[in-house]
């Protein structure tokens, strides 16, 4: 008997099935391609950023100071003759490190309290998102900002404290289908054959709900990437001369008006990554629940 390609995805493990959905939403919302590929691109110039920088990003050479982009500069120089390019390439380093690093850190404590939260319920629950409420009720770089002025502005502390701010986004994201998906069958029959608690949470729960917190991940790393550079743009960033896109902007920012290149670069960089991450996270959206393709 011939089985059906619909019969054979459904009796297909479930993170097959999951990166067939992925892979058929992306076809579907051709940008959602569009946004992978920045990102992967922005990676590897990270990555490769000793090999392919033209310059050393922190050489200075005052007579070469605030050139406009030509062939030996290509993105210009700043105010202390650095290139702009090389300082660009080195700073999506900083950036995806804190990004990547903050939201890793919000998304693994953050699903944990989610969870947990959702799973015993009761005064436990009410307390506890309560206690996430309270935090929410803070914008996030408000929040990111007063935790950054306690521990000092250091890549460590700004990692940390934008992860604070994120957590209780996660936390709520993880606790609503760990309520639904604790009603199921098959957490009953868990609970029958009597498993641990820690065993259902991560064998079976958590499996269920990641790819909700993965589509909450790749929207919130825009948001910390963002949120880095406008605490750097303030001045709690990390400390110069390490080139950051948010202190690039900040050290620009008193010549804009002759030099505009020292501004435009980072700007850009930050909107194209931005904006590449909330294609890609609409991508990823489109494949856990297609009935939402569309509803932009």
């Amino acid at each position: 008997m011939s089985t059906s390609v619909h019969d054979a995805g459904q009796a297909a493990p479930p993170r097959l099935r999951w990166l067939a959905a992925t892979i058929g939403a992306f076809n579907a919302n051709k940008t959602s391609w569009v946004g992978l590929v920045i990102v992967v691109a922005v990676i590897l110039a990270a990555v490769l950023a000793p090999i392919i920088a033209p310059h050393d990003p922190l050489e200075q050479n005052i007579l070469s100071r605030l050139q406009p982009p030509h062939e030996n500069y290509y993105l210009g120089t700043d105010y202390f003759g650095r290139d702009i390019l090389s300082r660009l390439l080195y700073g999506a380093r900083i950036s995806l490190v804190i990004g990547v690093a903050s939201t890793v850190i919000a998304l693994v404590l953050g699903s944990l309290i989610g969870i947990l939260a959702g799973w015993y319920g009761g005064k436990f629950d009410v307390v506890v998102m309560q206690t996430m409420d309270i935090l929410l009720a803070f914008p996030s770089l408000i929040l990111g900002l007063i935790l950054v002025a306690m521990l000092g502005p250091s890549m460590e502390n700004i990692t940390i404290a934008i992860a604070l701010t994120s957590i209780p986004s996660f936390a709520r994201i993880a606790r609503a289908p760990t309520i639904t998906v604790k009603e199921r069958d098959f957490i009953e029959a868990g609970r029958a054959l009597a498993f641990s608690d820690a065993r259902i949470m991560a064998r079976h729960i958590l499996p269920n709900i990641f790819p909700e917190i993965l589509v909450m991940g790749s929207l919130w790393l825009a948001s910390a990437i963002r949120t880095e550079a406008s605490l750097a743009f303030i001045g709690l960033g990390v400390k110069p001369p390490i080139a950051t896109w948010g202190g690039m902007i900040r050290e620009g920012f008193e010549n804009i008006l002759d030099s505009y290149w020292l501004v435009l670069a980072p700007s850009l960089a930050i909107l194209i990554i931005v904006f590449a991450l909330n294609i890609l996270g609409d991508g990823l959206r489109d494949a856990i629940d297609p009935k939402l393709k569309g509803e932009r």
